[in-house]
């Protein structure tokens, strides 16, 4: 029976060093080839074309307004004398990812115009655009648009407002979508 045994263990080993090498033969390694894609867009970006103008003007006793709409329209209220001259809404090129969508948001609060020589000041405020200020409110056609804005200058009379350059800065934000 000892010498059946040796036989049938020498069997059973020489069977599992038969079938070891079909079983690796059966499952092959597999691999597989993935693909990445990156894509840059344009930068999103903004800037001047054209500074708002409220021209060239002369205050009366009560001082006025002048306004200057995103079209270019201008009106003028109050004891004011409209002279000689341009006047022009601001434009600003805004440009990025062709038919990609942004937010306009015009100045809250009023902003500070100085006089170059006395510091005396006048104020702009009740700012529009066109296209109007609001979430998603331009569109980039062919990856630009051309943004209008206009406002009020509040004019006081000749001692508070005397001849000559008065200047200010103002932010507008164009968010992209």
């Amino acid at each position: 029976m000892a010498g059946f045994r040796k036989i049938l263990s020498g069997l059973i080993i020489l069977f599992i060093a038969a079938v070891m090498p079909a079983f690796g033969q059966l499952m092959p390694p597999v691999g597989a080839t993935g693909h990445i894609v990156a894509e840059i867009i344009p930068v999103f970006t903004a800037s001047e074309t054209s500074q708002l103008n409220f021209g060239r003007f002369a205050p009366g006793p009560a001082g006025g307004q002048i306004t200057i709409t995103p079209g270019n329209g201008i009106s003028v209220l109050g004891t004011l004398y409209r002279g000689t001259g341009t006047h022009n809404a601001a434009s600003f090129h805004v440009s990025g990812e062709v038919d990609a969508s942004f937010s306009i948001t015009l100045p809250e609060d009023p902003v500070v115009l100085t006089h170059m020589q006395s510091a005396k000041t006048m104020v702009v405020s009740d700012w529009m655009s066109d296209p109007s200020p609001g979430p998603g409110a331009g569109m980039l056609q062919n990856g630009f648009q051309i943004v209008n804005v206009g406002a009020t200058l509040n004019v006081g009379n000749l001692h508070d407002n005397p001849v000559g350059i008065y200047t200010g800065t103002y932010t507008i934000i164009f968010d992209f979508n």
